[in-house]
């Protein structure tokens, strides 16, 4: 095996990466020590590798236990496209596939071996380890998505309870456990489940900072704003609903509105699931419209989008859904709609549960998932609180931080909430402290004889909503404790008496209804270099042909990377993140000789250039106008430019903007134009939606963005 002068030269060598990211080294070296250990590690945080390397610079195998086929075939995929000798055994092997593998295993050709718990487990599996242990020796157990050895977690298997076995038959086995999200118990229930021992324990930041979080209403206007959420943002998007009918009526909807969408949930054959999450994963497709059946374990890192389009049912959930967004660190967005008919629908699949303890904490997990939704606090604290983090809140990504609502004073409301709660000895949740205050006539209250607290129906003229409003924004900015036995109920802490000692005042912003559009900023977002287009071309053609996803070939980052250095020789290619020694010699020739013929049409571009002024049309629009005036469609050019139709509507917009040569009564009928052009008189420069909303649906946003370019030339001459 080859040794390394230090741990940033093997990354370089295995995955091209030139620096580990904030934790990684740590963890790595504590695994090489043979320590146990825990990673809670977000998604996006780069888990695999803590034990990936460890297993290149061991001997012996390292097992990797795996809860989906998808998830070990992509990630097998994805090493061995690095040159690293990675398989994995489930049941969509022959038999002679097994056998094969297994004799390479015990050859000592493989580091990492990637297999389900049932297999590990089974009796034909383990005395094949011993054999393994006693030739080549095991190296470490990794137990990845460790969260599901705990009921306490968002996705709990009853086959990860008997991984403890593991540590009685082989006691001397480092074991890692590693998962994307933990709360203090789940973290506490994987550790004595695993058997782990003195482990050393790694939580990274629950904080996505790449990550946009918003919430919406879910309006009549709800899927027109959907359909533009998804035509505004690049790249693939995932769409979650709570039933798999919502799933397909959705899907069949932006198939006619023609978005490139695929339906996943359990009702569907598995061929068809599997055919539809492989085309996904390949950008055959662009969105994946599920129910929370899809995505566990999905390694596309370059998905642009997550929406919520129904509520999902706990805010654990919540963060690892919303999370395969933006895996690869760029820019993406995470956007929730909220209905209280949702409430509803979740409510009544909790009512099904038979054990009334479990009924319990789902409810009050709902209930977090609400608080959440109607929370006018920066997202990121209600989000990160829920793990124990705090945060101090202004992330600056977030429609709270971004869109502050007015805030207003509401500590005389806060010092009578809370010692309505103190009154109350601290033994009962929400809704009976603003009953009290509000003076309430129930069963509950006189029996508590809480009608002759000195609190009661002191805060009658505030409404139910708006103490509730109160009470949320106390617990989400730490004035105030919940319990989490399933019962919520209201503890004070030493914040609380400072608030009621008058040493702390108690700010609460008021939500105000407003519209947030985004069109003017993801105009200029959405415009991607020629470059940058060019080499996704060819990043997509070479996986096509070796079957594997885009992102296999090279990331996204690294793309970008090329496209801002434009490297002249493999070596300068070479220093490029991402790019190991492996893909250097495999793809380093074809991506420099695109860059170097993008150079040269450049230069002779340059020579024909007038002096730049304002309105001069981009490289990529110019391109565009060059194969519109070859006569191609809308379609063919996107096609050939393997770019979306909606950039070349937004291209030739622009070029109509900017007084080129595209005859608009080509592309949309004159009656059409007329009836547009009246409503901009009558509207102006806005965002295209509330356009639409006056046209009506039969009209499209791409038109309205075309006879819009036609509108501002002519307004501004």
């Amino acid at each position: 095996m080859l040794q390394y002068p230090n741990l940033e030269q093997a990354l370089k060598y295995h995955f091209g990466y030139d620096q580990f990211r904030p934790g990684q080294r740590q963890i790595i070296e504590d695994a090489l020590q043979n320590r146990d250990l825990l990673i809670v590690m977000p998604t996006g945080g780069g888990k695999s590798l803590c034990f990936q390397l460890p297993a290149l610079l061991k001997k012996g195998l390292t097992v990797v236990v795996s809860p989906l086929i998808a998830l070990m075939q992509d990630q097998v995929e994805a090493l061995r496209n690095n040159n690293i000798s990675a398989t994995f055994l489930n049941s969509s092997l022959n038999p002679y596939k097994v056998r094969s593998r297994e004799e390479a295993i015990l050859n000592g050709k493989v580091k990492l071996l990637y297999v389900a718990p049932e297999r590990l487990l089974s009796e034909r599996f383990l005395p094949f380890l011993d054999l393994v242990k006693e030739k080549i020796g095991i190296a470490a157990f990794a137990i990845d998505e460790a969260h599901c050895v705990s009921e306490w977690g968002h996705d709990f298997r009853p086959e990860y309870r008997q991984m403890k076995s593991l540590r009685k038959r082989y006691p001397n086995i480092p074991t890692l456990a590693l998962t994307a999200t933990a709360t203090d118990r789940v973290r506490t229930d994987i550790i004595q489940q695993l058997g782990l021992k003195q482990p050393s324990i790694h939580i990274a930041s629950f904080n996505r900072q790449n990550l946009y979080y918003e919430v919406r209403s879910k309006t009549k206007s709800a899927y027109a704003e959907l359909l533009e959420l998804i035509r505004e943002n690049e790249g693939s998007a995932i769409i979650y609903c709570l039933t798999r009918k919502k799933v397909d009526e959705l899907t069949f909807k932006l198939q006619n509105d023609q978005i490139s969408a695929l339906s996943y949930h359990a009702g569907l054959g598995d061929e068809e699931r599997s055919n539809n999450q492989t085309r996904f994963i390949r950008d055959d497709v662009r969105v994946m419209v599920a129910t929370i059946a899809f995505g566990m374990g999905i390694n596309k890192p370059d998905v642009r989008l997550v929406i919520h389009f129904d509520l999902p049912r706990n805010l654990e959930s919540y963060y690892q859904e919303s999370g395969r967004a933006g895996r690869d660190s760029e820019p993406s967005r995470c956007t929730l709609f909220f209905s209280f008919s949702d409430i509803k629908t979740i409510e009544w699949s909790i009512n099904q549960k038979t054990d009334p303890q479990e009924q319990l904490i789902s409810k009050q997990q709902l209930r977090q998932v609400i608080d959440y939704a109607e929370g006018t606090v920066c997202r990121r604290t209600i989000q990160l609180g829920y793990f124990g983090e705090r945060f101090p809140g202004n992330c600056g990504n977030c429609d709270n931080c971004r869109y502050p609502k007015p805030l207003q004073d509401w500590t005389i409301e806060a010092m009578k909430f809370l010692s309505c709660v103190a009154r109350c000895k601290e033994r009962f949740g929400m809704l009976h402290i603003i009953d009290v205050l509000r003076g309430g006539k129930n069963q509950k209250i006189t029996q508590n004889e809480h009608d002759k607290l000195s609190t009661y129906g002191i805060g009658k003229d505030r409404t139910v909503d708006e103490w509730r409003m109160l009470g949320r924004s106390l617990l989400h900015q730490g004035l105030l404790e919940q319990t989490s036995d399933g019962y919520s109920v209201l503890k004070l802490n030493a914040l609380s008496w400072e608030v009621m000692r008058r040493q702390r005042t108690v700010s609460l912003a008021v939500p105000v209804v407003q519209k947030i559009t985004w069109e003017e900023g993801s105009e200029k977002a959405a415009e991607a270099e020629v470059l940058l287009q060019r080499l996704r071309s060819l990043r997509k053609q070479l996986a096509d042909e070796q079957s594997v996803p885009p992102y296999v070939i090279f990331h996204d980052s690294t793309l970008k990377l090329m496209t801002q250095v434009q490297p002249k020789t493999i070596t300068e290619f070479g220093k490029l993140s991402g790019v190991g020694s492996h893909k250097l010699a495999q793809y380093g020739d074809k991506f420099l000789a695109e860059i170097k013929a993008y150079r040269q049409e450049q230069g002779s571009q340059e020579q024909v250039k007038s002096t730049p002024f304002l309105g001069l049309p981009s490289d990529t629009e110019l391109f565009t106008l060059q194969l519109y005036q070859q006569g191609l469609s809308v379609a063919e050019i996107a096609q050939k430019r393997n770019i979306r139709a909606t950039t070349i509507i937004r291209h030739l917009a622009d070029l109509i903007e900017k007084d080129q040569a595209v005859d608009l009564n080509q592309l949309v009928p004159l009656e059409r134009q007329q009836k547009i052009w009246q409503v901009l008189e009558a509207v102006g420069d806005i965002s295209l939606t509330p356009i639409r909303e006056q046209l009506g649906e039969s009209y499209s946003y791409d038109e309205i963005r075309l006879v819009r370019g036609k509108w501002r030339r002519e307004n501004r001459n």
